[in-house]
């Protein structure tokens, strides 16, 4: 007995998205073994894939490229002297990507130590030369970044990481919640609230500075 046409079709986009992720899976497994091995060109192929996606992620909670770069080199750091504790769980990617959200968290704790003035200059292409903004509108648009800044800083962690890895990253839910160890559902309700809590941090802001 034939199954129709539309059914046969679906059956065979499975098999074909499953005969991918074994080939995913195989290839992953073998740069792993590789990485285990000591292969240098095993880390700079994680390097050369992982980098600039991480440096972005990274980004997203310092505000700050320099710092970014400082703490993308730490997570490579770990991976490769952490590489024979990966349990296999979880994708590499995500087991990469929780290291740095875990090291941003961190180095976003110690936050109040440091200068605002990177995150301002960068968050909005200014620098130093003046170029084409007046003084006026640069100095208005830093004082914008620094409030969005000052929201993002004052969101809970889990809260603060399902937005920068959705909207810095542009993951789906199911991808967030693999890193963050959630659920789906859980990842929604993390979305919802710290848009929700950005919005009213930003009006209370806005309506502050524009009356």
């Amino acid at each position: 007995m034939l199954f129709p046409v539309s059914n046969r079709i679906k059956v065979q986009e499975t098999q074909n998205r499953y005969r991918v992720a074994n080939n995913s899976n195989n290839k992953e497994e073998k740069l792993i073994k590789r990485l285990i091995a000591g292969e240098e060109s095993a880390y700079r192929q994680v390097m050369d894939k992982y980098r600039q996606p991480v440096i972005r992620l990274c980004r997203g909670f310092t505000g700050s490229s320099d710092d970014a770069e400082d703490l993308a080199q730490e997570v490579f750091l770990e991976v490769l002297n952490s590489i024979e504790k990966f349990k296999g769980h979880s994708s590499i990617s995500t087991w990469i990507y929780r290291i740095a959200v875990n090291k941003s968290l961190n180095f976003v704790r110690d936050r109040s130590k440091r200068s605002h003035d990177n995150y301002t200059r960068e968050a909005y292409g200014e620098s130093n030369d003046g170029n084409s903004y007046s003084a006026d509108k640069r100095l208005t648009q830093k004082e914008h970044a620094e409030a969005l800044h000052n929201a993002l800083d004052s969101i809970p962690s889990a809260q603060r990481t399902a937005f920068v890895l959705s909207k810095y990253e542009d993951m789906k839910y199911y991808e967030i919640a693999e890193v963050m160890k959630t659920s789906v559902s859980a990842v929604e309700s993390l979305l919802f609230r710290a848009k929700k809590n950005l919005q009213e941090r930003l009006f209370e802001y806005y309506k502050k500075n524009l009356e």
